[in-house]
């Protein structure tokens, strides 16, 4: 007996089929509850080119628009500014999914149902991220997403299904925060020719999309009903986001390209690592595929081609926090790793002499936080640079002034080779500063300015006089704690982790 995902997958490859989506040089597969599917090779392609996409096929801002039963009330929503192009692709999503009869039933039935990043969390699981800047992030974004859903969401999602004569289908927040993931997990950013975009408008019509050719029209999509008389082969799915395009074929009658988010069933099961062996390219003439508007996969093997082997792309340069915050998955030995280093501006508001050290940070342009790479550290808290030999051209100029001031402070050598910025160092002298440091920084600052203000120090003097007030007694040490606390921290929330798969399907 076929089991649930084998079910799903083989309808789902018949709408592909039927929607004229080629898969040349792959095969899909169920995987395991943490990958979900993945793209498997099935046969060595010439060409390369693993799998063909009609761009017709794609959910994109200008879909929905032209979609018959729901793109007049969108239409009406978005040249009121009540809705944006990213709105509409969620809004979209959630009420196709509640839709009895939707045409994309194949394809949403095996999208997941869950996700793995903190929006997710349950309460407890979100408390262990407490103490750092994704605990914040998830603690904001959700709040939004609640407000939005309360506010807006609801309301036009329940108008939109009485439209299509599902008035007894409630929907609830779960519902749009099912298909926010999976707008922000599977949508790629597609190069489109200006042409596809923006087809010969008719005289005739008053609309900005209209066109006598609408290849967004929800009824060019082959309905999952339709499938039970159908006798056809076989077709596949995908998991992916951003991945680079390395080549652009457009049509476009001035040449241009248009930058369009948008979901492309199949591609976007293409599943991530750091080596990836696909990249995805849009062929606007055919010239490439033979299909002309779609998107395809090709193959990015040097080696001797294997079958059976899973296909990934790679979602981009990430941390493991924005790969959690995005996806739902962290990676093991990620090069792309960073350390984020904040002292959390609320935090300010509770220590001593507060509203000064606001107007000294301000002066100065400080930050409050600093990305550390993972490379940065491959030399302990020095950089690489230091360890060259002083006739060694590569070395840069010292990236810090010197802060003495008329000599009395001399600026120790280490301070242009640590590995953390200036800016940031700088905002943490200010938070550390004692009350007869803040007193002495205003009167140096006084003797350049005069007691009456006659001029605005600039950010460099204002520095200058606080290096010469405070130096970076005070600064390291709490540079110390905030390290401690990340740490801590990270390794409360990543405990869990460790074992987790580097692929989502």
């Amino acid at each position: 007996m076929a089991s649930p995902e084998e079910v799903k997958l083989e309808r789902f490859l018949q709408w592909l089929q039927l929607n004229r989506v080629e898969l040349r040089g792959c095969n899909i597969k169920y995987c395991d509850s943490n990958k979900g599917f993945g793209l498997f090779s099935s046969n060595d392609v010439s060409d390369g080119i693993l799998l063909v996409v009609p761009l017709d096929l794609a959910i994109t801002p200008m879909r929905v628009l032209q979609d018959p039963l729901l793109g007049p009330d969108c239409r009406a929503m978005f040249e009121e500014g009540e809705v944006d192009d990213r709105f509409l692709m969620i809004l979209f999503l959630m009420v196709e999914r509640r839709r009895k009869n939707s045409s994309w039933k194949p394809y949403l039935d095996m999208l997941p149902i869950t996700f793995g990043n903190p929006l997710w969390f349950s309460d407890d699981e979100l408390l262990e991220l407490k103490g750092t800047s994704l605990y914040r992030a998830t603690e904001l974004q959700k709040k939004n997403l609640q407000s939005l859903y309360d506010d807006k969401v609801k309301k036009l999602a329940e108008k939109l299904l009485t439209l299509g004569g599902n008035s007894d289908s409630e929907v609830c927040f779960e519902d749009f925060l099912w298909a926010n993931s999976i707008f922000w997990t599977r949508a790629l950013n597609i190069p489109l020719p200006h042409s596809y975009v923006f087809p010969q408008v008719s005289v005739e019509q008053d609309s900005t999309f209209s066109s006598t050719r609408k290849p967004w029209a929800s009824s060019d999509v082959n309905s999952g009903e339709e499938l039970a008389n159908e006798e056809g082969g076989r077709r596949f799915e995908v998991d992916g986001v951003e991945s680079q395009v390395s080549g652009i074929a457009s049509t476009s009658q001035k040449g241009e390209t248009v930058w369009v988010e948008g979901l492309v069933p199949g591609i976007d099961f293409c599943n991530h690592d750091l080596k990836a062996v696909a990249t995805w390219e849009v062929d606007g003439t055919g010239s490439t595929t033979g299909v002309s508007f779609s998107m395809y996969l090709l193959s990015a093997e040097q080696s001797p081609f294997q079958i059976e082997k899973e296909i990934f792309i790679s979602y981009g340069n990430k941390g493991n926090e924005e790969l959690l915050y995005l996806y739902g998955f962290v990676m093991n030995n990620n090069p792309d790793d960073y350390l984020m280093v904040h002292y959390p501006i609320e935090a300010i508001q509770g220590i001593p002499f507060s509203d000064s050290k606001f107007q000294i940070l301000e002066a100065q342009k400080a930050e409050l936080r600093c990305l550390l790479p993972r490379s940065l550290l491959d030399h302990g808290f020095f950089p690489a640079c230091t360890l060259q030999t002083k006739s060694n051209n590569k070395c840069t100029e010292p990236r810090v002034c010197n802060y003495s001031w008329c000599g009395q402070r001399k600026t120790p050598s280490y301070l242009n080779n640590l590995v953390f910025p200036e800016d940031f160092l700088t905002a943490l002298r200010t938070i550390a500063m004692q009350e007869d440091e803040l007193c002495q920084v205003s009167s140096l600052l006084e003797e350049l300015t005069g007691s009456g203000g006659e001029r605005q120090p600039s950010d460099s003097e204002v520095r200058a006089a606080t290096w010469e007030a405070c130096g970076d007694s005070g600064a390291l040490q709490l540079l110390v704690d905030l390290l401690n606390m990340k740490w801590n921290s990270f390794a409360l929330s990543f405990d869990g982790f460790d074992d987790e798969v580097n692929v989502v399907g």
